[in-house]
């Protein structure tokens, strides 16, 4: 299972005046669609247990997103997360979102790209991935 994909429907409160969904609305869309990697793969509580209780954060230190084409009110985003890059103390996903029932690059609407640290939410310090998470990440290749 290479890539991970996730649907999302544009609400009202996610476009602009000119009804579109505002540009940074989609780096919340690749955060949900990280989110719920967590839940599909782990379980329903996993995301919210690596914070808390294993004390794993991902603060973001690079986000880009290139844009393509519109979605609208109505319309429902997927966002479909491949890895681009493990390493030992960060990880690198690609993110791109198109709109369902649209397939192939006709139907792709942005492209983006998230870098994160894994760190110790207690020390705020960079660490090494557990074992299980480094696969998780790598099933994603």
């Amino acid at each position: 299972m290479p890539a991970f994909c996730h649907d999302i429907p544009v609400r009202f409160a996610d476009v602009d005046h000119a009804g579109i969904v505002y540009y940074p609305t989609f780096f919340h869309y690749f955060h949900l669609a990280f989110e719920e990697l967590f839940r599909a793969r782990l379980g329903a509580r996993a995301y919210v247990d690596l914070l808390d209780r294993e004390r794993i954060g991902f603060p973001t230190v690079s986000a880009r997103c290139d844009y393509r084409a519109p979605l609208r009110f109505g319309d429902d985003a997927r966002v479909e997360i491949t890895l681009g890059r493990l390493g030992n103390t960060s990880v690198t996903l690609r993110y791109r979102v198109g709109r369902r029932g649209d397939e192939g690059e006709a139907g792709e609407v942005a492209r983006g790209e998230v870098s994160c640290a894994i760190v110790d939410l207690d020390r705020f310090q960079s660490v090494t991935p557990p074992d299980w998470l480094r696969a998780m990440f790598l099933e994603l290749s």
